[in-house]
């Protein structure tokens, strides 16, 4: 028998590294020609690495969040043979690296069987991470038989009740409260000398210990890490109140207007067409800003990523050029875009290029949030939802639908006065709703 060593082959576009997100196999383990090892994911893509020959899994090279450098040992496999194939010390022209084939256009999750071509799934973006698979890998779990409570720890209890369980020879860490914060009293104490531990305890009552510990990995880190730059963005959140029950109004007359293959529409259409209409105004908004040069890249044409809530995290698919969008192709690619992203079939060019976010929670958009920008974007609309309040009308409280826009500026290029003329066009606009519709 003889050993080979599997090594993190060049996945193209440049990458040095990338970091395992999931291992397929473990130590033991009996693999065939084209079965997958493990899955890595660069800036571009989430690449799975197959084996070349069949053998027995002996040694992996990384755990799940390593970074891992191409050309290293990733695997060593025992196979057939009457002598090892080279490791990683012979040289660069005898080793034998596993093959890497062209990445998919579709950002799909995949599922390999044996003899397919290796699959990329798009994993990040210039403008915001992408969909991967979740890792499988089984968190780091530590557990104990518990105590009711962790040791050290004071059992709440007044005097009486201590002197009561003192001279019944009860250790309080063993009795679960029923009083505030966990205080326990003398019902307790009878409850446990009547019934014993178990039954004194109520149901679901029993204090739960241990840790978990989840390492950040794959589409979650790439978040994070995209968080951490645009956390160095000098940020300027400007609330406006917003009149929405005309916009309400005209939503529902032609929602309830039957149009063929038509999607329903959702108040984002009208806010991003009140967006674009608000950018001719003032097209400095409709801009990236490369720090490192310390130049504006301001884009004549407006392409509005939408922040969509995956089960793989957050996504920011882009509708481009929303300027030659009418209403109801709007809500179409909204709609498409957003399934999309959810079901990980956007494609790499649908996730990258935007020049301005919106970025809603809908029915659940609280009433004020401080969204921050997605680098290196310079503002970000958020939407929070609309709510029935009281309004005064100048003789009288009526009722009114109500929403705010809770939008973030980067203070560096653009300053309070502009951001506050940039969201009040928008309010105007959507509290007069056909006026997004007229030209000039």
């Amino acid at each position: 028998m003889a050993e080979q060593v599997i090594r993190l082959p060049d996945v193209g576009e440049g990458v040095a590294e990338a970091e395992l997100v999931e291992w397929h196999v473990k130590v033991g383990d009996l693999v065939r020609e084209d079965d997958v090892l493990a899955a890595v994911m660069t800036d571009k893509a989430t690449v799975e690495i197959p084996s070349p020959v069949d053998g027995e899994i002996l040694w992996l090279g990384a755990e799940v969040g390593d970074v891992v450098t191409v050309g290293s040992d990733l695997v060593r496999l025992k196979v057939s043979g009457e002598k090892n194939l080279p490791t990683s010390d012979d040289a660069h022209a005898h080793r034998e690296e596993t093959p890497v084939r062209e990445p998919a256009e579709r950002a799909v999750p995949v599922k390999r069987c044996a003899g397919e071509p290796i699959k990329h799934v798009d994993a990040a973006t210039d403008t915001q991470p992408a969909a991967e698979q979740p890792a499988r890998t089984a968190p780091i779990r530590h557990s104990t038989r518990e105590a009711l409570r962790p040791e050290g720890e004071k059992p709440l209890a007044s005097p009486s009740v201590r002197q009561r369980a003192r001279d019944g020879g009860l250790d309080l860490r063993l009795v679960t409260g029923s009083g505030p914060a966990g205080r326990i009293t003398h019902d307790d104490i009878e409850a446990y000398f009547a019934r014993g531990p178990e039954m004194a305890r109520t149901p679901g009552s029993r204090p739960r210990a241990g840790v978990e510990d989840i390492k950040v990995v794959g589409l979650r880190r790439r978040i994070a890490e995209k968080m951490t730059i645009a956390n160095r963005i000098p940020h300027i959140t400007y609330v406006e109140e917003v009149d929405a029950t005309s916009l309400e109004e005209l939503r529902g007359t032609l929602n309830d207007t039957p149009r063929h293959n038509q999607p329903r529409l959702t108040p984002l259409p009208f806010l991003i067409l009140a967006t674009v209409r608000a950018i001719a105004d003032q097209p400095n908004l409709n801009a990236l800003f490369d720090d490192q040069t310390g130049v504006v890249h301001q884009h004549a044409g407006a392409h509005v990523g939408i922040a969509v809530q995956t089960p793989s995290g957050l996504m920011v698919p882009v509708i481009r050029h929303a300027e030659t969008l009418d209403l109801w192709s709007c809500a179409a690619e909204v709609s498409r875009l957003a399934e999309a992203a959810k079901n990980g079939t956007v494609s790499r060019d649908e996730l990258n290029g935007s020049t301005i976010t919106i970025t809603s929670l809908g029915a659940m958009g609280g009433v004020m949030s401080t969204p921050i920008i997605n680098h290196p974007e310079v503002a970000i609309i958020g939407v929070n939802k609309i709510m029935v309040r009281p309004v005064w009308d100048g003789s009288a409280f009526i009722p009114r639908k109500m929403m705010n826009l809770s939008s973030s500026f980067d203070h560096r290029i653009i300053d309070g006065f502009e951001a506050a003329r940039f969201v009040q066009r928008i309010k105007t606009l959507l509290e007069a709703p056909a006026l997004i519709f007229m030209e000039g």
